[in-house]
């Protein structure tokens, strides 16, 4: 079964990043190794103490399974009922022939009849749970199929649009959706389904003030098709939002992580060089503290980027390449400023 997920995907308590050891500019709490989200030490013997905070995307599986997942063999191929728009060329077909169990149908017709309405609190506590638990199962588990999440999105979708909008959003106890998970299990087949049903909320932010845009900007993604999903991710979203816990944006948290190609999509996408986070730091400084000449040229091609700008402690860029030791910067920004 797959982990909690760690980090980014939860609230973290404990002293604000300025009082945290190591370098203000980055996440002090995430860490990405082969495409996967680890948390530092500290986090980690939280999660040994906070088992019960687990998203319930990873509890057990339910009895449905065997009514929910049906097999090609039953089914046979069809086609994507939102089109064949898909840049994926190895995008799987839903399947045909593909009915909601008994039970799924039941408490998804109770949860169409009440959206928005009052209903006996038993009633709808029930179905609601039912419907979260089933959706998370299916949809945002490192091992999900697409097939599996084309069908029933199909099936949402007849049951009610209203109530394929309700399911497609649902967040668990951590704030997390399935778009979410999907980012961070680097599950882009699931994604681009999940985005192309027009009413996903791609800016919903969980309990630690993170979209799945910001997730999508910590991926390490090889695939080109890949790639074509986060850039349509990117440009349906706020590239600009910034996250709670400390003010970054999608933009800084790639520069901090040495996501050029997330540096690069999301500048296309209309991302801000100049916003601070809480501490004042831009994406520039961001570079300029890890060292990343190649980002740091990048920054600085956009016409916009203003190196002057200082953070709470009064340094600007070229101060903080110079406090951290790389002077080749340094010097590439000040011949940028008397350029």
């Amino acid at each position: 079964p797959v982990g909690a997920l760690k980090s980014i995907m939860k609230k973290r308590d404990g002293p604000p990043r300025s009082e945290a050891k190591g370098s203000k500019k980055s996440l002090q709490f995430v860490g990405v190794l082969n495409g996967e989200y680890e948390s530092t030490s500290s986090e980690e013997e939280e999660e040994g103490n906070s088992s019960s905070e687990k998203a319930s995307a990873n509890s057990s599986n339910s009895s449905e399974e065997g009514d929910t997942e049906t097999s090609e063999e039953e089914g046979g191929e069809g086609t994507f009922w939102w089109g064949d728009v898909a840049p994926h060329c190895r995008h799987p077909h839903a399947l045909h022939r593909f009915e909601l169990s008994p039970r799924m149908r039941e408490a998804c017709l109770i949860v169409k009849t009440h959206l928005g309405h009052p209903a006996p609190l038993c009633l709808q506590l029930a179905s609601s749970s039912l419907v979260l638990q089933e959706w998370f199962r299916l949809s945002s588990q490192k091992s999900s199929i697409p097939d599996v999440v084309a069908n029933h999105l199909l099936a949402f979708a007849e049951v009610s649009p209203a109530l394929l909008a309700h399911v497609v959003n649902l967040a668990d106890g951590n704030g997390n959706t399935a778009l979410h998970y999907s980012v961070s299990h680097s599950n882009f087949h699931i994604v681009w389904l999940l985005l192309d049903t027009g009413i996903c909320n791609v800016d919903h932010q969980n309990k630690a003030g993170y979209t799945a845009l910001m997730l999508a900007a910590l991926a390490a993604v090889e695939q080109e098709e890949d790639m074509n999903v986060v850039r349509k991710l990117f440009s349906m979203g706020n590239v600009n939002a910034k996250a709670s816990q400390a003010g970054q944006t999608a933009l800084m948290l790639a520069v901090s992580h040495g996501r050029q190609e997330m540096v690069e999509a999301l500048l296309a996408c209309g991302a801000d060089v100049n916003l601070q986070d809480e501490e004042g730091s831009t994406a520039l400084m961001c570079a300029c503290e890890h060292g990343r000449m190649e980002t740091v040229k990048l920054l600085l091609a956009q016409p916009t980027c203003n190196i002057s700008i200082e953070d709470s402690d009064g340094n600007n860029a070229v101060a903080i390449a110079l406090e951290a030791g790389h002077n080749d910067i340094a010097a590439l920004l000040h011949d940028h400023l008397n350029g």
